[in-house]
């Protein structure tokens, strides 16, 4: 097993006023050699978007998005004429594919909206671009991980075009598990958004990560009041 830790406050930051952004990976005026990209994992930013405020029209190609409100709402528009809000418990997927524009701004003009967006490297390039969002909570199971993004359109879930698997986990008392990998070659990038917990051996705070590949599996201990993001995808390397 190999193991890669990255703690909370070694992100990089960017403080805009509107936005504070921590971003996991290179991201906009932030590069960092060591920290381009877990496998097919590009993007893991964890944004705080001030009341009113939010991202103009702009563009995306070949890549799929990921949004996972933590508080708030977030309104979005596209190319695609889809107008949809999303708020905690749901999630939002595009694939950008051949080309979209898009904009996302905070719905409230009183209360700041918290979001985690994810971009992931499809299997497949120029597909056909798509929109799609979904409650989550007929998914939650209580001190156990849920499938939230997974490779399979008929799945309960969401999916995207990429061998990726993404389970969400919230627990209210210690629970204690294994997490088996789909595939092999794949690696999971564990992104601990509330709490404490100690995956693969390693002891993760609140926002801290932490990837782990070369496996067949790990184990995991969740504390309770803990809420933990588990995002399996191609490492190839």
């Amino acid at each position: 097993m190999k193991k890669i830790f990255h703690g909370a406050s070694t992100r990089g930051e960017a403080n805009h006023g509107w936005l504070d952004a921590k971003h996991s990976f290179s991201f906009a005026n932030y590069f960092n050699p060591e920290r381009i990209q877990f496998g097919a994992l590009r993007v893991l930013n964890d944004d705080t978007v001030a009341p009113g405020m939010g991202f103009g029209t702009h563009p995306h190609d070949n890549m799929e998005i990921i949004t996972i409100p933590l508080e708030g709402a977030l309104e979005h528009k596209d190319s695609m004429d889809n107008v949809g809000v999303i708020e905690a418990d749901e999630i939002q997927v595009m694939s950008a594919g051949t080309g979209v524009y898009h904009s996302e701004y905070n719905r409230n003009k009183d209360q700041a909206v918290s979001l985690l967006q994810i971009w992931v490297f499809p299997n497949e390039q120029n597909v056909k671009p798509r929109y799609d969002q979904k409650n989550i909570k007929d998914l939650k199971k209580v001190n156990a991980l849920y499938p939230v993004v997974t490779p399979d359109p008929e799945a309960p879930g969401m999916w995207i075009h990429q061998d990726a698997w993404f389970h969400m986990g919230d627990f209210d008392t210690t629970t204690e598990l294994e997490y088996d990998l789909h595939k092999k070659g794949n690696g999971v990038y564990a992104f601990l958004i509330e709490g404490t917990a100690e995956i693969a051996g390693e002891t993760l705070q609140k926002r801290d990560a932490l990837g782990v590949w070369d496996t067949d599996g790990f184990s995991l201990k969740a504390n309770p009041h803990s809420r933990i993001l588990l995002i399996e995808v191609p490492k190839n390397d």
